[in-house]
């Protein structure tokens, strides 16, 4: 947007004024408006002043007039016009009166100071006159609006005989505001000083706050922000100092399952999930940071905002990484294989070197029972866990995983009352990431403990239930959510991250329409317990 001395250019074509110049101009009307009502407020005022002491004045050349004795022998003589002209005149002159009259009352003028207006005839409508009393007010005199004083001459008996006029013109608005002219410069002069020194000081202000950008530049910037933010793929979210949120874009809305009605609430409020919330007012800036909520799992980033110096909040990014994490389930599953095939090859080769030294040392029968225990002992293994478990890929696992945390010092357990039949390959694929990654977790914290011992058990009563018991340290009340989530373990010496498989339980379940919860165990330890509908979300049933 390019900007010529001062100005910018608008769609329209026209050269539009700089900030400052329309604060200028909008002080500029103020001080008018004022002005205007200075004025009017001086004009009502000088038309009152004029109504108080000019109204007295009438009525007091009147009352003199009125007074004099030749006016009151001659007042009804046919030459009156002329016999008392003087006395009129000399009354205009006194009182600086526009118009002075003796009329009958009937209305009828006698002697004018306007010798053309003798004979005719104005009434009393609006006098209280004819009453015998003096009045004043404002009257209609050949259509010109005017302060009128009028005094009756009475007769002995307190009869009216005649009635002495005077009136003088309303002054015009022009000739009011020249009479309050030194009063209307002061303000003129005040009021354009003060308007420019305010409208002075308003400019550079804001220019200071604004970098020196003009309304449409500010506007232009505001939309380009809002089209940026709002267009972007990662999720974008600012929080002021005191918790509230004061930007949400439309991808961290869709990643957070909130609604835009969340900015300008506080964090606790906006319906969050909580491990979010944690994050979001938590004092860690600059760290990566993986949170996996009940349907996503999101990789955040928090960093200070400060304008000035000074701190006014934080701002999150976030991305998606749900499909990252399920190809880690994947990878998982396959490093699981792999250690599970080390380890039994690890078993194969002890009991090999055992067999070759017996035959070198021709122990040939103790070869032959060797190999006998260790037909039935994989036999047994084998009939414990296929006894009740119909599917072959969990079946599969359990016998896997017996080997592997045999290895650990851990006695893996199928409890005797579990069952499952075979399940649809898709959801056993999923099964099995759940329960591997719950029988790792479990073998981690049992190992070296006294008993040393995962119980498993599996029931499809219904619906499809895993519980997965360790004799480890149990986890803590306070850690029972947030174990779910960002690489929580309840393991002391396992640093941080290792947490991720049972951030994978969870969302594994949650996206199949299922719980995971964890309790105490009840002979220490924890037990983790899914339960997963057998009917998947797309509608087809989980038995094969």
């Amino acid at each position: 947007m390019s900007k010529w001395a001062g100005s910018t250019w608008t769609g329209r074509g026209l050269t539009a004024r700089s900030l400052a110049g329309q604060f200028l101009v909008f002080q500029l009307l103020v001080v008018a408006v004022v002005l205007g009502a200075v004025a009017a407020v001086s004009v009502a005022q000088s038309s009152r002043e004029f109504r108080d002491v000019r109204g007295q004045r009438m009525i007091a050349v009147a009352e003199n007039l009125a007074s004099t004795p030749i006016v009151r022998d001659r007042y009804a003589d046919p030459f009156a016009a002329q016999l008392l002209a003087p006395e009129v005149d000399r009354a205009v002159a006194l009182s600086g009166a526009r118009l002075v009259e003796i009329q009958a009352p009937d209305g009828l003028v006698r002697a004018s100071s306007e010798p053309s207006r003798v004979g005719q005839r104005d009434g009393f409508e609006h006098s209280r006159v004819i009453e015998g009393r003096a009045w004043s007010g404002d009257l209609d005199v050949d259509g010109s609006h005017s302060l009128v004083g009028q005094v009756p001459i009475l007769s002995t008996d307190g009869d009216v005989l005649a009635v002495v006029s005077v009136s003088e013109p309303y002054p015009s608005v022009w000739q009011l505001l020249s009479g309050a002219g030194e009063r209307l410069l002061v303000y003129l002069g005040l009021g354009a000083a003060l308007g420019l020194a305010a409208s002075w000081l308003l400019s550079r202000r804001i220019k200071r706050h604004t970098r020196g950008l003009e309304v449409a530049e500010i506007a232009g910037l505001a939309d380009h922000r809002e089209a940026l933010l709002h267009s972007i793929r990662e999720g974008v979210v600012a929080v002021n100092t005191d918790g509230v949120i004061t930007l949400l874009n439309d991808s961290a809305q869709g990643l957070l399952g909130v609604t835009g009605d969340a900015v300008g609430r506080h964090v606790d409020a906006s319906g969050m999930d909580p491990a979010v919330v944690e994050f979001l007012l938590s004092g860690d800036d600059g760290r990566d940071v993986v949170i996996t909520t009940r349907t996503r799992v999101l990789a955040l980033n928090r960093r200070a905002a400060s304008t000035g110096g000074e701190r006014i909040g934080t701002v999150t990014t976030m991305r998606d990484s749900t499909e990252l994490a399920s190809m880690q389930a994947q990878l998982s599953s396959h490093k699981s294989v792999t250690d599970t095939l080390r380890a039994q090859t690890h078993e194969f080769a002890n009991q090999l070197h055992t067999i070759s030294g017996l035959v070198q040392l021709g122990e040939y029968d103790a070869v032959r029972d060797l190999v006998g225990t260790l037909t039935r002992r994989r036999a047994e293994i084998s009939d414990a866990v296929t006894r009740h478990v119909a599917d072959p890929a969990v079946a599969a696992l359990l016998i896997a995983k017996s080997s592997l945390a045999a290895e650990s010092g851990v006695a893996l357990v199928l409890d005797d009352d579990s069952h499952l039949t075979a399940l649809d390959p898709a959801l056993a694929t999923d099964v099995i990431t759940v329960l591997g990654n719950l029988i790792d977790n479990a073998v981690d914290v049992s190992e070296g403990s006294e008993r040393a011992v995962v119980t498993v058990a599996l029931d499809d009563a219904g619906e499809l239930t895993i519980s997965v018991a360790d004799s480890g340290p149990g986890v803590p009340e306070h850690l029972r959510e947030a174990i779910f989530a960002r690489g929580v373990t309840s393991k002391p010496d396992v640093p941080g991250g290792r947490g991720i498989g049972l951030a994978l339980v969870r969302l594994v379940s949650a996206q199949l329409g299922g719980t995971v919860d964890v309790s105490d165990g009840p002979h220490g330890g924890a037990v983790f317990d899914v339960r997963l509908p057998l009917d998947r979300p797309d509608g087809s049933s989980g038995n094969a």
